[in-house]
């Protein structure tokens, strides 16, 4: 008789959580594809991967992937040496995303249209960016946008830590 109200109780305890994991479950699979990225980095870089926790806790997928240099993946992609950084992320539709960019910045690029765009750049490794975080100290910087024909403009203004996100 115990044994059946604790099986009970269980059931009842535990419902709540079902029917909100499958109410979960429904909103996602009206939804495209998650958010993927390829990573390409060092394998010691620990700048790397904070950026990669960034983007994880935004919602992106991150798949990474080492490699001693990877000076030829960011020629492979068209990014000019003015524009490198650390690490070369890639989506499944072929975008770089060069460096410390924000995870919002990407998504937001993903979700507009740019026929001549290769992607994006924060250029050099700005502190304070994602994944470069040291203490509260924060230098503000752009996010390029990089065309195929080798030029670039400002995508966006990062002027303080919390714009980031």
């Amino acid at each position: 008789m115990i044994n059946k109200y604790l099986k009970i109780a269980v059931v009842m305890l535990l419902s709540p959580a079902f029917a909100n994991a499958n109410e979960h479950k429904h909103a996602h699979n009206n939804d495209v594809t998650p958010l993927e990225l390829i990573v390409y980095k060092t394998p010691t870089c620990g700048c790397c991967k904070k950026w990669i926790t960034h983007i994880e806790d935004e919602g992106i997928v991150a798949h990474s992937k080492d490699f001693r240099n990877i000076g030829n993946i960011k020629t492979k992609y068209g990014i000019k040496p003015n524009y490198r950084s650390c690490h070369t992320a890639v989506s499944r539709n072929g975008f770089a995303f060069e460096g410390h960019v924000p995870a919002k910045f990407i998504q937001q690029f993903l979700s507009e249209e740019h026929p001549n765009a290769i992607g994006l750049s924060v250029p050099a490794m700005p502190v304070g960016s994602p994944g470069m975080e040291v203490g509260d100290r924060f230098m503000p910087y752009n996010v390029l946008i990089l065309f195929k024909d080798g030029t670039s403009k400002v995508y966006a203004k990062v002027k303080s830590y919390e714009e980031q996100f």
